[in-house]
């Protein structure tokens, strides 16, 4: 059976995104967070029951709170979640909770949409297209 119950070939595939925070704090931690998660969903149709596992990193200078809580708060209570920090690259964008998500779907890769909001936005600026969506 695949995932949802219908016939057809699941693959699993990554579906990346990143948001930038505004300050170190749980709330701003977990609003942007929310925000990514839901433009990703949203963007993509993504059934939490289809997702295998969710990995968020944080660069270095956010750790004031997980950003998986923010995907707990969603009701991804059976998925598996990772956190961790990003690699602290001297040229690279400050405040920014990245995700990918690992999802069966029946999509190709190149009908994935990819969300890259706020700041975040001049990591993957050929991905413009789907920045809005």
């Amino acid at each position: 059976m695949t995932p949802t119950g219908l016939a057809g070939s699941y693959l699993c595939r990554g579906v990346r995104g990143a948001i930038t925070v505004e300050e170190n704090t749980a709330e701003a931690i977990l609003a942007a967070t929310h925000e990514l998660l839901t433009a990703l969903v949203d963007a993509n149709g993504i059934e939490p029951d289809d997702i295998g596992a969710v990995w968020f990193t944080t660069t270095t200078d956010l750790n004031a709170e997980y950003p998986a809580v923010a995907a707990r708060r969603l009701g991804w209570t059976d998925t598996a979640l990772m956190c961790a920090h990003e690699m602290n690259v001297p040229h690279g964008l400050p405040k920014c909770v990245r995700v990918m998500i690992l999802w069966n779907t029946p999509r190709s890769a190149r009908e994935i949409h990819h969300v890259y909001l706020r700041g975040a936005v001049e990591l993957r600026p050929e991905r413009s297209s789907q920045l809005t969506r």
